[in-house]
């Protein structure tokens, strides 16, 4: 089940702020967050994000195909190391 389209999509305000700024200084470094469940907007477009799995940061480069779903869609939490041999 979806969100609720009167509630609007849910995007964390302090990643929000920190692309914002980064717009302002015209910095490059990658935004390291925790919020998963953030949903892509057009603004991040063009910026890097390190996206934490639970164990690790993986590294995200935000495209227009991307505007819609969520940042930790694109960081896998599971290895799949195949089956013992």
């Amino acid at each position: 089940m979806g969100r609720s389209k009167k509630k609007g999509p849910y995007v964390d305000l302090n990643v929000l702020g920190k692309v914002m700024k980064q717009k302002d200084t015209g910095s490059r470094d990658a935004i390291k967050t925790w919020a998963r469940s953030c949903m892509i907007v057009p603004e991040f477009i063009g910026h890097n994000f390190s996206i934490h799995t639970g164990n690790k940061f993986f590294g995200v480069f935000v495209t227009e195909g991307m505007v819609g779903h969520k940042l930790g869609e694109f960081a896998l939490t599971r290895n799949y190391h195949g089956h013992g041999k």
